[in-house]
């Protein structure tokens, strides 16, 4: 691991270098995540179901991010295999326009491709836990999230607009070309990096009893189990709201597409100022605490936009009031948690125990979507977005007997022993 940091990271090559890779690759996402379901839509004329199944599709693969992130913990030298999964995703997604081009293209085709490059995604994830506390010192681990989080975000302001003229100048399958060259980028970029490989846990047990210590692990830390607690109900009560934010927006709020896109990308801007903000709220508040209020605030955010009334500009300010804050929240939720994470988690097991995690707040997101559909049929879209929002005060739960609420610098906190 490094032990000699830079003043900034801004002045560290090595970290250079996996940001340049990381922003080529998010925007490029922002042009698939558009692309994808165009495709379904426009060009095969799938119905609502079979729009569904494909983005069920996109989520499955992190079901078995605890087995693959077991298997990654075997490698000793993660950096190839997060190469090897962005030429993967590079040469999926190729397979699209060409048969586009052949006219060969079906929505059995996007379902392959969403499932195999989704695991594809997982793997790189789950490398990259390993690989992100070779990459920078503890001491720079709330930095680096923070400038890796505005990244991010960015790409969530620019990346919709920049993606929406490609599919409308190119059609949406060769737009995701422009996905699939990113991803080679960011292999390249990976590439030139010469990070030192870790420790491979030296084991012969078999997979599935490795597995099942890294779930063990997960469950029994201290802090990782408030986490997982915490971040799995947030996300739960997130995807409530989000399945049915548009549908609201459009028929509850009547609001155009056009004032919606608006909304949206005015909201997403929050999120920037969030991963800008995160890690000076931490020193002065304590980790603890900006993690336990962004909890809260992030899915009672929605609330704002649930509640709008009036004339349409003021429908409008409610949803991009609504979407910035719960931005600059989730920001603010991610960036101290993941660094904490970071911080507690013993090297021999960060890729289970990312591929564990993964397996549960991730595996939740789509029963929180089929629960929000659920709801708004049975209680109104309006009163649904309500629930969610209190969902928040759930999620605080899981901190308040724990050691995070206490916890405000990562200084001297170590990992337990194996």
């Amino acid at each position: 691991m490094k032990t000699l940091s830079a003043t900034s990271l801004w002045r560290d090559r090595q970290f250079r270098t996996f940001w340049s890779a990381q922003t080529v690759s998010e925007f490029g996402d922002r042009v698939t995540e558009l692309s994808l379901p165009l495709i379904a839509v426009l060009l095969l004329d799938a119905s609502p179901s079979q729009v569904g199944f494909l983005t069920a599709a996109v989520w499955l693969p992190n079901l078995a991010s605890l087995f693959i992130g077991t298997w990654v913990d075997h490698r000793p030298d993660k950096r190839p295999l997060m190469i090897a999964a962005d030429i993967a995703r590079a040469m999926l997604l190729l397979t699209l326009p060409v048969a586009y081009w052949l006219d060969m293209l079906t929505l059995g085709h996007l379902y392959v491709i969403a499932i195999l490059a989704g695991i594809a995604d997982v793997v790189f994830g789950t490398s990259y836990a390993s690989f992100f506390v070779r990459l920078v010192s503890r001491d720079q681990f709330l930095e680096a999230n923070s400038k890796l989080s505005a990244t991010r975000s960015i790409s969530f302001m620019g990346g919709p607009a920049i993606a929406g003229g490609l599919v409308q100048w190119l059609t949406a399958p060769i737009a995701i070309v422009v996905d699939a060259l990113s991803f080679l980028v960011s292999a390249f970029q990976l590439g030139r990096l010469k990070t030192p490989p870790g420790e491979p846990e030296e084991s012969a047990e078999p997979l599935l009893k490795r597995a099942s210590a890294g779930m063990h692990y997960l469950l029994h830390h201290p802090y990782l189990r408030s986490s997982l607690g915490c971040a799995t109900t947030v996300n739960f009560f997130n995807l409530i709201s989000l399945a049915l934010l548009v549908l609201f927006a459009s028929r509850n709020l009547e609001l155009s597409a056009g004032t919606i896109g608006l909304a949206f990308g005015i909201g997403a801007s929050g999120g920037l100022l969030g991963a800008l903000a995160a890690s000076p709220l931490t020193r002065i508040f304590g980790a603890g605490r900006v993690i336990a209020a962004s909890s809260i605030v992030f899915p009672g955010s929605i609330a704002i936009a649930a509640l709008a009334d009036g004339p349409t500009l003021a429908r409008a300010a409610a949803l991009a009031a609504a979407e910035f804050i719960g931005a600059f929240a989730v920001m603010c939720f991610d960036v101290p948690l993941n660094s904490l994470q970071a911080a507690v988690t013993h090297d021999h097991m960060r890729s289970r125990v990312a591929g564990a995690f993964s397996s549960i707040n991730y595996g939740v997101r789509p029963l929180g979507a089929v629960v929000g559909g659920l709801l708004g049929t049975w209680i109104g879209v309006r009163e649904t977005l309500l629930v969610s929002a209190a969902g928040g005060f759930l999620a605080v739960l899981w901190l308040i007997r724990s050691p995070i609420i206490r916890t405000h610098s990562l200084d001297g906190l170590q990992p337990p022993e194996l």
